[in-house]
């Protein structure tokens, strides 16, 4: 039994050698048909390109407008009542939300200590301590309060107080 199988074995590669052997024939065709595609292309002939430039006109700068973007500063509205602090205003800066009072009241010291009038305000809709760094009528004046907290705290935005 083994004597067949190691017989079927060999015929299955002498098979398998034979088969895969490419003819000269082959390879004489496709050299042929390459030369005959060569022959009868013809070299296309180049064309010039005229370069078209537009004259730079200077002008000086004799007016610089600064546009104030802050009516396109995204503001979320909530009711809140105020927890810890001395009130708030309309325009709110919030540089934490927590579910856990003690940890509302912690970031609340680390601002006061900073120097900041930093209130701990409560939305009881959803059970959220918010931490308010600053607090204002306007909403311009709240930007820039805001934008100024961002160096240390990125991720500060605006509330607006429903009351």
């Amino acid at each position: 039994m083994k004597k067949y199988m190691v017989l079927c074995a060999g015929l299955c590669v002498a098979l398998a050698f034979t088969s895969c052997k490419s003819s000269e024939s082959a390879y004489r065709k496709a050299y042929e048909k390459a030369q005959a595609q060569e022959q009868t292309n013809v070299a296309p002939q180049p064309v010039e390109e005229i370069a078209v430039v537009t004259p730079v006109v200077e002008k000086p700068a004799t007016e610089t407008v600064v546009v104030d973007n802050a009516d396109n500063v995204p503001v979320r509205q909530e009711t809140l009542s105020v927890i810890n602090g001395a009130g708030l205003k309309n325009f709110n800066v919030v540089v934490g939300s927590f579910s856990v009072r003690a940890n509302a009241e912690g970031l609340q010291n680390t601002l006061k200590n900073r120097g900041y009038d930093a209130q701990v305000a409560y939305n009881s809709a959803i059970n959220m301590y918010r931490v308010v760094a600053a607090t204002s009528d306007s909403k311009s004046e709240a930007v820039s309060k805001r934008d100024a907290l961002r160096s240390q705290y990125p991720d500060a935005w605006l509330l607006f107080n429903q009351r």
